[in-house]
């Protein structure tokens, strides 16, 4: 981003961003913000790892063609702290009457850095639960 903002002017990234991948936090952040680029994050919910709604069982079982299953946060020993992780954002979202996909996204977005969080879901379901005030 150093070379290009010499050239032309960037409005906005968009990095992967979760409580369970926060590389962006030491250099990318404060380069945007010094610079006024938005930062527009990707995957806060960490492709449903941190939804409350995983298991190890259900990584077990994805299907081949499944990214998920040789993503390295989706191994041993990773998959064990990710999941206690998830089952800390459940405890969170009890108090607030939320589930973890929301805590998940909200911490993302605590970050003034951060400019919008993109969320995903596989159905019209997952996106609802997601939209909860």
């Amino acid at each position: 981003m150093e070379r290009v903002i010499k050239i032309a002017p960037i409005t906005s990234n968009q990095p992967p961003y979760s409580i369970i991948n926060r590389n962006i936090e030491h250099e990318i952040l404060p380069f945007c913000q010094r610079h006024q680029i938005g930062t527009i994050n990707y995957a806060p919910m960490h492709s449903g790892l941190l939804t409350g709604r995983m298991t190890k069982e259900r990584v077990a079982g994805f299907p081949e063609d499944d990214f998920r299953k040789r993503a390295k946060n989706y191994q041993e020993p990773l998959l064990s702290r990710n999941l206690a992780w998830a089952e800390f954002l459940k405890t969170v979202g009890a108090r607030h009457g939320v589930p973890a996909r929301v805590i998940a996204i909200a911490w993302t977005l605590y970050n003034p850095g951060i400019t919008a969080a993109i969320v995903g879901g596989r159905n019209a379901e997952q996106v609802l639960e997601s939209l909860q005030p």
